[in-house]
């Protein structure tokens, strides 16, 4: 009997206070997903996390863009600080960085910047799995002062959200509250991971999505190895397959690239995209019969590559005539 009241006694305790934590940071209704979390709390995700060996980088006035990216960037494995990063994304006209200067500058340093889903428990899932996450906040108190803070850990028994944010290294803000600094840049975040290991909320096309972003940032080797991570996670994806033998044919690795194609061909015999770009490879290897074989396999007038399939066979076939 003690025990049932004791038990019921701790979760009147626990309403009490995230009743309280609402009351104090205005209507209910302001914070949706808080008040979600209440019923719905994400599965797996333990109840109380918080990643002790996130650096700390005191934020100088108006720069915490490069504070915050310095934070999750060093977590990832590369050593900077924020005073490197402040000519990539600090826009003095502005005052600060732009979202878009946030995500390419980890793609220049051969790591994968994730834009979350505008979700909480995403966010919840991502600490919990290690990678600290950047978030976007309105801290102004009547006016737009646009934060970037990182966010390190959670505490649901005290409703406490953990960040390292401007000059305080744990700073410490309700989860009510903190939704209402959030929502306003419509729950912006973003996580930053290296090549081989996939952030714990990417799903195979936002994972995929942020390859495409750092093979922009010109960083060939850490692109081919976050395709070889993506298809380690997903056997089956063509566009895993097909991105992976892109980047090792621009490299020069040719056999790879037919090695991975050849395979991507068993799963997918009838790709279009898989056949022109197996038979250009070969052609490119000097095999021009073998690959004319498998051009003439993807020709299809209906397809949507049939100009790119008709331009394929044209250079295998006059590589044929030619010797070359």
């Amino acid at each position: 009997m003690q025990e049932q009241h004791a038990a019921i006694l701790h979760w009147a305790r626990r309403f009490t206070l995230w009743a309280a934590v609402l009351l104090l940071s205005g209507c209910g209704t302001m914070v949706p997903q808080t008040l979600a979390l209440r019923t719905d709390w994400p599965a797996g995700v333990p109840r109380q996390a918080e990643l002790v060996h996130v650096p700390f980088f005191p934020q100088d006035e108006y720069q915490c863009g490069p504070a915050a990216l310095a934070t999750v960037m060093h977590t990832a494995g590369a050593r900077v600080s924020p005073a490197s990063l402040v000519d990539e994304v600090w826009l003095p006209a502005r005052q600060g960085s732009l979202q878009l200067e946030m995500l390419a500058a980890p793609r220049k340093h051969g790591l994968v910047s994730l834009r979350l889903a505008p979700r909480y428990a995403d966010l919840l899932r991502e600490v919990a799995a290690g990678n600290p996450v950047v978030v976007l906040q309105d801290v102004g108190p009547l006016l737009p002062q646009w934060h970037y803070a990182v966010v390190n850990g959670f505490d649901y028994e005290t409703g406490t959200i953990l960040l390292r944010s401007g000059l305080q290294a744990r700073q410490e803000m309700p989860f009510t509250y903190f939704e209402r600094t959030w929502i306003a840049g419509r729950y912006w975040a973003m996580v930053v991971t290296p090549p081989e290991r996939i952030p714990a909320t990417a799903t195979e096309e936002r994972w995929l999505e942020a390859l495409l972003g750092l093979a922009r940032g010109g960083n060939a080797d850490a692109t081919v190895r976050g395709y070889r991570t993506a298809l380690a996670r997903w056997p089956e994806s063509l566009p895993a397959a097909v991105g992976l033998a892109n980047q090792l044919h621009a490299g020069g690795a040719l056999d790879e690239a037919a090695r991975v194609l050849r395979g991507a061909l068993q799963r997918h015999p009838q790709s279009v995209i898989v056949l022109n770009n197996l038979a250009q490879t070969l052609s490119d290897q000097g095999r021009n019969a073998e690959a004319l074989t498998l051009i003439r396999r993807a020709e299809d007038p209906q397809s949507p590559f049939a100009g790119e399939v008709r331009a394929t066979r044209q250079l295998i076939e006059e590589r044929l005539r030619t010797g070359s």
